[in-house]
């Protein structure tokens, strides 16, 4: 079956490189999409071909009726969205088959009624799926009231059209209830323009693990094991891990038969993931699905041997499956560590600015997926993700041992970065031995601290260099 002419990628960042990379193996050109305030960014450079949007920095990504037309102008015949942005925006992938292009994702029925949290769950329900225990849209204070009351506290409110963390709040108890009701709601319209809110029950001591799906047009559809992705501050993840350091192979088949029981019922192809919580006891409950590449997806990857941007371009094209569920196999674990652009010990606060000092770190088992160099100027109007580090080893302990080492010589300099808060997280006993939950960076952090020792030596080797150029009469630039 013949490969598309010419693949957009609507997107910025390491995935637009990723995908980029992805295409180049599978001999398709591309064509990728920049503002002004990305004019020096490297997936200008490692695309065939790049053209402005406007206006910037962030509605030229957004401006799907231009991104389409910017595309059709190219001479592209597919766009793959990544993640973020238009990904799991429905009208978007529909506007694009309207206009004629192949939209690089699952059918477009899938993503609206996976989009709408509510409708999903009760989807899910349907399915036979166990759900976290929730409400409707909540519409007025006394709605919110009484479903409080059936649901008990503590509970989360979400957004009904989001993911991601905005629009969440943790509800503790009634009075704080109709605040965060409003609070909600304002971000939830900012963020996804849809301020519809719900209520869900707060598993408390949970894990999150991810179910990673593939499937195609022909209704065939695996599953490729699961992430555990429970590191993470204002549920937004940091750290995740493939496979899960407490599931059993039995769950894990339970998990992903469901799972894909659940995709059948949609027609559903592409990639996608499965979102649960699993209490201390292994029960699960469903979160949410999402409909696109994840961030973490390397990890996956690493232990499968399967590249999942590959498939998902190949699917999209036409083609079967030719992985069935009994060859896929998970060979050791991997770790993925969110490298970016923020300050630990400042409250995790941005720290755009110029890359003066760059240097990436490699050897056997490491993989790095990123988009910054040295002098490159970190923006301040994106998500802060500079770069994925990877860690595969075939033991729990080599990973460890593996993801420190090159933490160790991931030197970034000029930004602040979450790199040495990581290295601190890494020699936390409760971490190493797989006994933490969602809640794990908010008991432990404040005993997170740390002393980023390459500071002193950063100045060390400047002094240092301009008194060896000094001695030697060099010219420094």
């Amino acid at each position: 079956m013949a490969m598309f002419k010419k693949v957009m990628v609507a997107n910025r960042g390491e995935i637009a490189v990723r995908i980029i990379r992805a295409c180049k193996e599978l001999g398709i050109p591309t064509v990728t999409i920049f503002t002004e305030q990305d004019a020096n960014a490297i997936h200008i450079v490692k695309a065939d071909q790049a053209v402005l949007v406007s206006p910037g920095p962030l509605a030229g990504y957004l401006d799907f009726p231009q991104i389409i037309d910017k595309a059709k102008s190219a001479g592209a015949d597919a766009i793959h969205p990544g993640y973020g942005f238009g990904a799991e925006n429905w009208q978007f992938a529909k506007a694009c088959l309207d206009a004629g292009l192949t939209f690089i994702g699952p059918p477009v029925e899938a993503m609206r009624r996976m989009g709408d949290k509510v409708l999903a769950r009760q989807l899910l329900e349907e399915a036979g799926v166990p759900t976290v225990p929730g409400s409707p849209v909540i519409e007025a204070d006394d709605q919110a009231r009484e479903w409080a009351g059936r649901i008990g506290f503590p509970m989360l409110l979400k957004a009904k059209g989001g993911g991601g963390g905005r629009g969440m709040r943790l509800v503790k108890d009634e009075a704080e209830l109709l605040n965060s009701l409003k609070g909600a709601r304002r971000e939830a319209r900012r963020s996804f323009g849809d301020e519809a809110v719900y209520l869900e029950k707060l598993i408390e001591q949970s894990k999150h693990i991810e179910i990673q799906l593939l499937g195609d047009r022909y209704g065939h559809i695996i599953h490729l094991g699961e992430r555990d992705c429970s590191i993470q501050r204002r549920h937004q993840k940091l750290i995740e891990i493939a496979p899960s350091l407490v599931l059993t192979p039995e769950k894990r088949q339970e998990m992903g038969e469901l799972a894909k029981k659940a995709a059948r019922l949609m027609a559903y192809h592409s990639v996608g993931t499965m979102e649960f919580l699993v209490d201390k006891d292994l029960n699960y409950y469903f979160l949410e699905m999402n409909t696109r590449i994840q961030v973490e997806h390397p990890i996956t990857e690493l232990i499968t041997g399967i590249d999942l941007l590959k498939e998902q371009i190949k699917v999209a094209a036409g083609e079967p499956l030719t992985i069935k569920q009994e060859e896929v196999v998970l060979r050791g674990y991997a770790m993925e560590c969110r490298i970016n652009a923020e300050d630990p010990r400042n409250n995790f606060f941005p720290s755009p600015g110029r890359i003066t000092r760059y240097q990436s770190p490699g050897g056997i088992g490491i993989r790095l997926d990123g988009c910054v160099f040295g002098g490159y100027e970190v923006p301040p109007y994106f998500d802060p993700l500079l770069a994925k580090l990877c860690a595969w080893g075939n033991t729990w302990e080599e990973v460890l041992a593996r993801m420190d080492r090159a933490l160790e010589e991931y030197i970034i300099r000029g930004i602040k970065t979450t790199i040495p808060f990581y290295r601190r997280v890494l020699k936390d006993e409760d971490f190493r031995t797989g006994k933490f939950t969602t809640d794990f960076l908010n008991q432990k952090l404040p005993s997170l601290t740390y002393e980023d020792t390459r500071e002193s030596w950063d100045l060390f080797y400047v002094a240092a260099s301009a008194l060896f150029c000094e001695l030697n009469q060099i010219r420094t630039p």
